[in-house]
């Protein structure tokens, strides 16, 4: 659980939702390489990926008279947007999923009629862990599914681009872009409010 996703859960119930935040690792995270080899794996095997991810939606269904089960967004950052993505693919009955900074590649790509979640992707032009074929794979594979999508692509953005801590991570492509994290934001509060709350403002 790092700051920066305990932050973004703050600002979801500061714009009023019932924010929880889900482990999908389960084990503490002992130092980069580790988590690399946690991902790899998870990666390799989405079926534990989308079982993991479904524990989420779960518990909040049991979340008694503070939320609304019939309302519910999978909203995650880099390897959580990854998350979230394989999630909808399993045909979670979620009403969307936001993605920001997360691998758009599956091993298990969208069958036609299998996705119910609307799902809202934003990447980053310059990022390097997410190409242009990779992000024309993922709206072919959205397209043949009969998804109902959208991308944001933000042209300044590298990997991570919603994370200050990104600044010191020294790796290539790894930043924080004020521009990029705001639109995005922006963009996901717009889906959240048109998908959980018919356009109609705060919940």
């Amino acid at each position: 659980m790092t700051d920066h996703v305990k932050e973004r859960a703050r600002m979801l119930a500061e714009a009023g939702y019932a924010a929880m935040v889900e482990d999908i690792f389960g084990e503490p995270v002992r130092d980069r390489m580790h988590a690399m080899e946690l991902m790899r794996g998870l990666s390799d095997d989405p079926a534990t990926l989308r079982h993991r991810g479904g524990r989420g939606p779960a518990t909040v269904e049991g979340g008694g008279d503070q939320v609304d089960a019939g309302r519910m967004a999978a909203i995650g950052f880099c390897f959580g947007g990854t998350t979230v993505l394989e999630l909808a693919r399993s045909g979670a009955d979620i009403g969307c999923v936001v993605a920001l900074h997360g691998i758009l590649a599956t091993r298990m790509p969208a069958l036609p009629g299998t996705v119910t979640a609307r799902v809202l992707a934003c990447v980053g032009a310059r990022d390097p862990l997410i190409t242009a074929s990779q992000r024309d794979a993922f709206v072919t594979e959205m397209r043949n599914a009969g998804v109902e999508w959208q991308m944001l692509l933000l042209g300044k953005a590298g990997h991570s681009f919603t994370n200050r801590a990104a600044d010191g991570a020294a790796m290539p492509g790894f930043a924080y872009d004020a521009d990029s994290d705001r639109l995005s934001w922006q963009a996901m509060l717009g889906m959240l409010e048109a998908t959980l709350l018919g356009g109609a403002g705060r919940p």
